[in-house]
């Protein structure tokens, strides 16, 4: 269960790129070529990634999503909370 207490950091085994605008996510670690294993974030999700580095928590982290994007806090940390959960499954984070 992610909370907004923990703390996330990348796997190494992901790369992400920005390209024509968004941010892709590919794991090193399987097939490249399998365009199932390859991730898109949209502008909030991108810059929530940006911010995963294992030092801030996820409610640092859900404060400048509502300072940059001037959303709602409740909702921006349920979508952070849930970003982060799919992160998670896919091996995209690890908790730290």
């Amino acid at each position: 269960m992610v909370v907004l207490s923990d703390r996330y950091q990348k796997d190494p085994s992901l790369v992400s790129r920005e390209i024509a605008g968004e941010v892709i996510l590919v794991p090193i670690r399987q097939n490249t070529g399998d365009q199932a294993s390859i991730y898109t974030l949209n502008e909030t999700a991108a810059f929530a990634w940006t911010l995963v580095d294992g030092k801030r928590t996820l409610e640092e982290i859900r404060e400048q999503i509502v300072n940059e994007f001037n959303v709602q806090v409740e909702p921006a940390g349920e979508d952070l909370l849930e970003l982060v959960g799919g992160l998670q499954e896919i091996g995209a984070v690890n908790k730290v």
